[in-house]
């Protein structure tokens, strides 16, 4: 039995959860800027003027002031329509309106790159480009290009044999095995992973590359592949990274990513790592040796939205996969402040809007309260992962809420999932274990991808698919009392809604069959969207036998 799952709409407004930290940080520097008549100011960060004091170029994102509304993309029924219209409405808008700002950089001579996800600019120049950029109407805001990192490194627990095991403890914990057994593996879904590169002619891996064709063996790496790094990291002293630049194949150059998807999708024949062994996978580069930027952070979440070619060209929203899994942190050592906070809070909207579920590490800054600090894991439409123990409590290491960093006091993490001692794939064919919130999330990620493998109409319904996980964990408590909430009470800032049941939540999924088809059959009729229609029209036309959309 579960719980009545009332579904509800997660997806906010860019502007108002973090309008108000913002504002406080930017309080007296305004006011003073304007009492000078320098109004200019008012629109850069802090900490970005900080930087320019050195009088050298500086890297930095451009936020433009108008943002796309695809808000009218939760009215659609499936998640290739979404996808669809999300795509087109945020590289309509980008076009429209970085025309002019383009050209302002190219007459200046300015090196630059696009995004669309968000409509933003990466830039380099010294003080006085910033200051011309801030003066410029459609500007919004201008931000310091922050570095992410990899959770911090957590020591590892030991664990009862070093051996190969049929199943995982963690896959038995959550009765994922439970769920195979009704014949529900992930077939049918595609997971995506973001992190240091992957493995992918990994024994483990390669048979549920999407790019791989084990008909014919032969691979092709376009729609399934997107490395994000261009140029070698300032933290590292030597320049040779063992995938080079650019990469054309999957590759990794830390191994944290081959173990995360390992625990998504990894199988070898009777050695079951992975939560849903017959999901496919795609995947995208975004750290150099555990180290990025927001921009490669933001190109590879721009490239799930809509998968390109080798050659970055010729995007295809249709081949976005159900769920990404995100095991990073950016935390404000590296430059992540409530300053450009509100950047990545658009792409993570913008990604729910299209249907994609967005699962982040929580991060292993615990176990004090307010230790889910960084991007991404702070934000309304991430779905939180926290870290349990063998024994089913929670890892110390796990971070917890709620949010102080954006002052929204948000409950985080959603929910939790094993984290410790998990053995997975790394790269040279081998397999290893690992302890972290970074081990926990692909545990989720796998589940999203059994729950759509069980019923395919969950596929783009972001927010049911989280309540289901949500409605159906098994309740954890804790002497702990981290804000308001208690620890007796669930959810609570500790566990969340508690520790994932796969197979409660398959169930919870199946049970929805039936009911959506009586309940779906009785809205029959054609909607348009946007209502008023603009420059993009979409007809959705529902009808018992189903729904098309045009």
């Amino acid at each position: 039995m579960f719980r009545l799952i009332m579904i509800k709409h997660r997806y906010t407004s860019f502007a108002s959860a973090f309008a108000s930290a913002f504002a406080l940080a930017f309080f007296f520097s305004l006011t003073a800027s304007a009492q000078n008549g320098e109004e200019w100011k008012q629109k850069v960060a802090p900490s970005l003027l900080e930087q320019t004091r050195s009088g050298e170029s500086v890297a930095f994102l451009i936020l433009l002031t108008n943002q796309a509304d695809v808000s009218d993309a939760y009215q659609l029924r499936t998640k290739e329509s979404k996808g669809t219209y999300v795509f087109n409405a945020l590289q309509q808008t980008a076009h429209q309106t970085q025309r002019s700002l383009k050209g302002f950089l190219d007459a200046q001579q300015v090196t630059y790159q696009s995004l669309y996800v968000v409509n933003a600019i990466r830039a380099e120049g010294t003080l006085s480009l910033i200051q011309s950029l801030a003066s410029r109407p459609d500007v919004d805001r201008l931000m310091v290009e922050s570095v992410v990192t990899l959770p911090t490194p957590v020591e590892q627990e030991a664990t009862q044999s070093n051996g190969r095991s049929a199943v995982e403890w963690g896959i038995d914990m959550i009765n994922a095995n439970d769920v195979w057994a009704l014949g529900y593996t992930g077939q049918g879904t595609t997971v995506g992973g973001a992190d240091t590169g992957y493995e992918w002619d990994h024994p483990a891996l390669k048979q549920k590359y999407r790019g791989y064709k084990a008909t014919l063996d032969t691979f092709d790496h376009n729609y399934n592949w997107h490395d994000a790094i261009h140029v070698p990291d300032t933290h590292h002293i030597d320049v040779g990274n063992p995938c080079g630049m650019d990469s054309q194949e999957p590759c990794d150059d830390q191994g944290h990513g081959t173990h995360t998807m390992g625990t998504m999708i990894g199988s070898e024949g009777d050695n079951q790592i992975g939560v849903a062994p017959d999901a496919q996978w795609c995947a995208c580069r975004n750290m150099e040796r555990g180290y990025g930027t927001p921009f490669t952070y933001i190109e590879c979440f721009e490239w799930f939205l809509a998968p390109t070619d080798l050659n970055n060209e010729n995007p295809d929203p249709s081949k976005a996969p159900h769920v990404i899994n995100n095991s990073w942190g950016c935390p404000p050592t590296e430059g992540c402040n409530p300053d450009n906070f509100e950047l990545m809070n658009i792409v993570v909207n913008n990604l729910r809007a299209a249907g994609i579920v967005v699962v982040v590490s929580a991060g292993n800054d615990g176990s004090g309260c307010g230790s889910v600090y960084t991007p991404a894991a702070i934000y309304e439409g991430s779905f939180s992962i926290g870290a349990t123990r063998s024994n089913d409590t929670i890892a110390g290491f796990s971070s917890r809420g709620p949010v102080w960093s954006d002052g929204s006091n948000r409950l985080k993490p959603n929910v939790c999932a094993p984290g410790t001692g998990v053995r997975s794939s790394v790269p040279g064919g081998g397999y290893d274990y690992s302890s972290g919130t970074s081990m926990a999330g692909p545990h989720v990620a796998g589940l999203v991808a059994l729950m759509i493998s069980a019923n395919p109409a969950l596929a783009g319904q972001v927010d049911l698919i989280e309540d289901i996980i949500e409605s159906t964990a098994v309740p954890k408590t804790t002497d702990e009392q981290c804000g308001d909430i208690p620890g007796s009470q669930v959810p609570n800032n500790t566990y969340g809604f508690g520790r994932v049941d796969a197979l409660a939540a398959v169930e919870a999924a199946i049970a929805l069959i039936e009911t959506s088809v009586e309940d779906e059959n009785l809205a029959s009729g054609i909607k348009t969207y946007p209502n008023p229609v603009t420059n993009q029209l979409f007809v959705d036309i529902h009808q018992a036998a189903g729904t098309r959309c045009l």
